[in-house]
């Protein structure tokens, strides 16, 4: 990556499963359990949920990624065994709050995805605002096979980017996507060429990075929200948060900058 990113200090370094750096604006969250394939246990979705509600001030965007030859495979099974129903509800509640902790946090979020890409590790990118995956990923949801059902949200999440029955397929038959046919299905946004992924991921970062507060807050906090309501109800909530946008002096600055010709035209690049 040509940015030079560097350790955060403080709280983010204390978190011993995750690389945690930053580069102006963007901060960059690796995953770092490599000889796990970045399985997610309890204490990594811990230290995920830590470093999204402890994001830096100064921080507009956020690339998540996973250190190895993987982004992550998904639930360490280890921990699962032995589990009593109360403790598994709050289990999986506690994957709840950490991947809401990112759909619904500060600043958007861009996966950057390799290798695996199963089960919880697909939840985790299903949380995240875009993707983009290199030729390795794959993408499996094997919870059918385990005997056991998605616990991180991606009963809510999934079907919302590849729909119900594409979903169905996965869980009942072990289906597997690779990366062409997860970009096919809507899993992801950018495919990129092998070894691609983290500088695209940082350019999106960066782009993103440089939007107005107000209009990345309407995107992710009121979008996601709009699209689960009535028709009605929906378009009132857009016109209220059309109003507030607009309303803000970033946005009256970049109005006039574009009405004075000091702001470029959308252009196909």
């Amino acid at each position: 990556m040509s940015a030079e990113f560097i350790p955060s200090g403080g709280l983010l370094a204390a978190l011993d499963l995750l690389q945690v750096s930053q580069c102006s604006a963007v901060l960059h969250v690796r995953l770092n359990r490599p000889a796990k394939r970045n399985a997610i246990s309890d204490a990594l979705i811990a230290q995920i949920h830590t470093a999204f509600v402890n994001l830096p001030a100064d921080v507009r965007a956020v690339v998540l990624s996973g250190e190895g030859a993987h982004f992550c495979a998904g639930l360490d099974l280890a921990e699962l065994v032995e589990r009593d129903i109360g403790s598994a509800v709050l289990h999986s509640r506690s994957w709840h709050a950490a991947f809401d902790a990112i759909q619904f946090g500060r600043v958007p979020v861009i996966a950057v995805l390799h290798g695996a890409v199963v089960g919880g590790g697909l939840e985790l990118a299903a949380s995240c605002h875009l993707r983009v995956a290199e030729p390795s990923a794959y993408f499996g949801l094997p919870e059918g096979q385990r005997g056991i059902f998605v616990g991180g949200g991606g009963s809510v999440r999934v079907p919302r980017l590849m729909g119900v029955a594409r979903m169905t397929d996965m869980m009942l038959t072990g289906r597997v996507y690779d990366a062409a046919e997860g970009e096919r299905a809507g899993l992801l946004q950018y495919l990129v060429g092998e070894t691609e992924g983290l500088a695209k991921g940082i350019a999106l970062a960066q782009k993103v990075a440089s939007n107005a507060p107000m209009s990345a807050f309407a995107v992710l906090q009121a979008l996601p929200r709009i699209a689960e309501m009535a028709p009605a109800e929906g378009l009132f909530t857009e016109s209220l948060m059309a109003a507030v946008a607009e309303s803000t002096p970033e946005a009256q600055v970049r109005l006039r900058a574009f009405l004075e010709g000091r702001a470029g035209k959308v252009v196909k690049a």
